[in-house]
């Protein structure tokens, strides 16, 4: 095992902190509000949507949900827009409006493929900050500005010079769960798909990871290279304990556990896999256990049990209240009013992008 070092302030995170405004947003028509009402006609046109779901969304709710779907749908093809939504986004959304799934990599990946004036953006800050950085001439929407991350707020750009200062010459990769501004700062960013592959790449014996400590914790755990890890963490994954999931397994020792490398290390001792949302998702569909729990965001569970009905998913649920803040409702009247807009400081972003499009661009 690799040796590892600590580093960082230690602050209560304020997600809603390194999130500003700098460039002025583009100036864009708003169209007029479609009709909501539930009827036959909406009953019909969603009546496939509604079955990927059913499992997981109870009909008392299709109602409400479906006069958005509906109008989303319509309005995404007025706008020339596609959806790009994160596995933790609620069923109804990453069912039945998202033009894209995926974890942090994924998404990053298909922002640099979209055909597309308009991305909306069922996710984080960082997350349509990425895709902005990878698409400077498209708008680029969040539907709540205040979908903040944990580890974003850990860090900032002058953080990140001065650890440079600290280890001259000690190649330094963050996260993509960090704001432009650190993006900008570093040699290359990462998902928790290819930390580890990333790490390697740079033929280093020493790097500086950051901002989330535990994910460093298990990239150290798979390689030679010293880490030097910032003490950053996901407010989500740093509640669930080893503990917790003993319990679990002692009440049905057949218990699938499966796990997020930004949990403690305790959590991911008890799993019989770490990896990422993707990875994990892939395990659950290649293996079909007949009980499991995913140690991650709970809305997560809810799509792959869409999906995969048979399995019975065990919830330990941790929800992310920022992922939370994206709604059908928002999302419409982001379409509508085309809100809020994400722009970046473009000598920022500039700088932002080449350690985005490194890790895009990373070979398998």
């Amino acid at each position: 095992m690799s040796m590892m070092e600590t580093l960082g302030r230690v602050r209560a995170p304020d997600a809603r902190l390194p999130f500003a405004r700098p460039p002025s947003p583009r100036r864009h028509h708003p169209l007029p509000m479609p009709p909501l009402d539930w009827n036959e006609d909406v009953a019909k046109a969603t009546a496939h949507l509604y079955e990927r779901v059913k499992t997981v969304v109870p009909s008392i709710e299709w109602p409400f949900f479906a006069p958005y779907i509906v109008a989303i749908n319509a309005l995404k093809k007025q706008r020339n827009a596609v959806i790009l939504a994160h596995n933790y986004q609620t069923p109804e959304i990453y069912n039945c409006v998202a033009d894209y799934v995926g974890d942090s990599l994924q998404l990053a990946r298909e922002a640099t493929k979209v055909d597309a004036d308009v991305i909306v953006q069922c996710g984080v800050h960082f997350m349509a900050e990425t895709s902005k950085i990878l698409n400077p001439g498209k708008t680029v929407l969040i539907p709540d500005l205040r979908a903040g991350c944990s580890l974003a707020a850990s860090i900032t750009g002058e953080d990140v010079r001065v650890l440079r200062e600290r280890y001259p010459g000690v190649p330094v990769v963050a996260y993509v769960n960090t704001s432009a501004e650190v993006k900008a700062e570093v040699d290359i960013c990462c998902t928790s798909s290819n930390a580890l592959q990333v790490v390697e790449s740079l033929g280093s014996d020493t790097v500086i990871f950051l901002p989330d400590q535990y994910l460093a914790k298990y990239v150290a755990s798979q390689t030679k290279v010293k880490i030097i890890a910032w003490k950053g963490a996901c407010e989500v994954h740093e509640r669930f304990t080893g503990d917790e999931l003993r319990l679990y397994r002692d009440s049905d020792p057949s218990l699938a556990i499966i796990a997020h490398p930004e949990c403690p290390p305790d959590v991911l001792a008890e799993a019989d896999f770490t990896g990422s949302t993707a990875h994990m998702i892939d395990w659950v569909r290649a293996h079909k256990p007949k009980r499991i729990v995913m140690v991650t965001e709970c809305s997560m569970a809810d799509n792959v049990q869409a999906e995969l009905p048979d399995v019975e998913f065990v919830r330990p649920c941790n929800l992310c209240p920022h992922m939370k803040r994206i709604t059908l409702p928002k999302i419409l009247d982001s379409l509508v009013h085309m809100r809020e807009e994400v722009v970046i400081d473009p000598a920022i972003a500039e700088k932002a992008r080449r350690s985005v499009e490194r890790m895009v661009h990373l070979k398998s």
